[in-house]
């Protein structure tokens, strides 16, 4: 029988300030008592990823492609009793999903307890640098520039549903400081940022410089604006996030994310993860 993207026998960067609280919320979730699927069980499961965020989450003809699907898929090899199915999808529906509690889990958000209460992590897989590429006409002056304020007037974007300004850019944004403009996904946005359509630009560092060099490659774009790297916002891990809303509706949740962080730790161990990262980021 399925439901909601599971079948089975019987039915997808932190801030200093906030390292208590994660700290706190994972141990919650290592220490609950987890329902451990029976020995000749095996649930199929379906995970989320964002289909627009290369290289670390994209997809392929309707394949799940990228570092953290890599990283994933060498997790979930390591986990008995479950067959993982990785299903690439708009950034926005995998959240909404997350939050109606349709599906298990989404890979790769940042850590937002307050932002996202339906929302528990795994341990972190993966630290992204967060950085604000502008063009040269809209770069402030002096090399050492304070974020969010000496941006302040300027049209930002970012990726649909992302959360990477911090709480400062949010303030500024409702006090009307900043303008937010965004758009599905990284190409699209810095596509926007060579037309000179927003200003600035804010993600993952590799991220943005590979989407740069492959639209720069485009002739519609050979002659568009400067840009370069204005300022780091931050450092950001990358989590596969669990639902909160699923009311029973997954009764192996917890053993799966018990297995899941155990996976993740043998991989840290043995140096595999940062072979994957380099292997898909052509290092």
């Amino acid at each position: 029988m399925v439901l909601n993207g599971v079948t089975g026998p019987a039915r997808r960067g932190h801030p200093r300030w906030r390292t208590l609280a994660l700290g706190a919320a994972l141990g919650l979730a290592l220490l609950r008592p987890a329902a451990p699927l029976a020995a000749a069980d095996t649930a199929d499961v379906t995970i989320f990823t964002d289909d627009a965020y290369p290289p670390y989450s994209y997809a392929v003809d309707g394949q799940a492609r990228g570092v953290y699907p890599a990283i994933l898929r060498a997790g979930f090899a390591r986990m008995p009793g479950y067959r993982v199915q990785m299903q690439p999808v708009p950034w926005k529906r995998g959240l909404k999903a997350l939050e109606q509690g349709e599906t298990l889990a989404l890979v790769p958000p940042y850590f937002r307890p307050d932002e996202r209460p339906y929302m528990a992590y795994s341990q972190p897989i993966l630290a992204e640098s967060v950085v604000l590429f502008c063009t040269d006409s809209a770069m402030p002056r002096g090399r050492s520039r304070r974020w969010p304020e000496d941006f302040f007037g300027l049209r930002i974007g970012m990726n649909s549903g992302f959360l990477a300004g911090g709480p400062e850019f949010e303030k500024a944004l409702k006090l009307g400081r900043l303008t937010l403009a965004e758009a599905r996904g990284t190409t699209e946005n810095v596509k926007k940022l060579l037309l000179g359509r927003i200003d600035c630009y804010a993600n993952d560092r590799f991220s943005i410089l590979q989407a740069l060099a492959q639209v720069r490659s485009e002739s519609a774009f050979r002659h568009g604006e400067n840009v370069s790297e204005a300022a780091v916002i931050s450092q950001e891990n990358g989590f596969l996030g669990y639902t909160r809303s699923d009311k029973g509706r997954f009764p192996f949740k917890d053993d799966f994310i018990q297995q899941f962080n155990a996976a993740l730790a043998e991989l840290k161990r043995s140096g595999e993860i940062e072979q994957i990262v380099n292997r898909e980021l052509g290092r």
